[in-house]
């Protein structure tokens, strides 16, 4: 198994999000690295612009390509992310669950050869990072992901609850 950092857009990662990561692109100069990926690698999402974490999803199809227009670049007009895998999520965070980088990355295996440049390690489209590296991210991300779906019951019960209320107000 491998484990990869996605580099890319928070708007990327909620296209294939909404699609049901029934396709997730990368950049037509990520054709190398994409071409190792194997059904079982896993993929973390690292979201540029609000440089924080936001999910992890699990490699589910050898790699294609395809060049239907579904993913964005605000960089490189026509980009179309050609080459692509099929993936399931394990789990994608709410913007307000995702993981700073910058709590996490500094203390990451993978970053340490650019000391305090450690934002280099996060150029480009794709990483692929080491087995402990991942454990350091996925760990708090699924504490993220299970305190909010606790949080998520607990405010949908919430809302049964006032509704139920207002039943019995109105005598129904």
């Amino acid at each position: 198994m491998t484990y990869w950092i996605v580099v890319g857009s928070e708007e990327n990662t909620r296209i294939a999000e909404s699609r049901g990561f029934d396709v997730f692109g990368f950049k037509s100069t990520r054709r190398n690295e994409v071409s190792k990926m194997r059904p079982g690698d896993k993929l973390i999402f690292y979201l540029t612009k609000i440089m924080k974490f936001g999910g992890i999803a699990e490699v589910t199809s050898e790699y294609f390509e395809d060049h239907s227009k579904v993913f964005k670049s605000e960089k490189k007009p026509g980009e179309d992310y050609p080459y692509r895998v099929k993936a399931k999520p394990e789990f994608i965070l709410r913007p307000d669950q995702c993981l700073d980088v910058r709590q996490i990355a500094p203390g990451l295996a993978f970053t340490q050869r650019w000391g305090d440049n450690w934002r280099l390690a996060f150029q480009g489209n794709l990483r692929e990072i080491p087995e402990e590296d991942y454990e350091k991210l996925a760990s708090p991300m699924r504490e993220a992901a299970k305190v909010g779906a606790q949080s998520d019951a607990l405010s949908a019960g919430a809302a049964r609850f006032r509704r139920a209320r207002a039943r019995r107000r109105r005598g129904g």
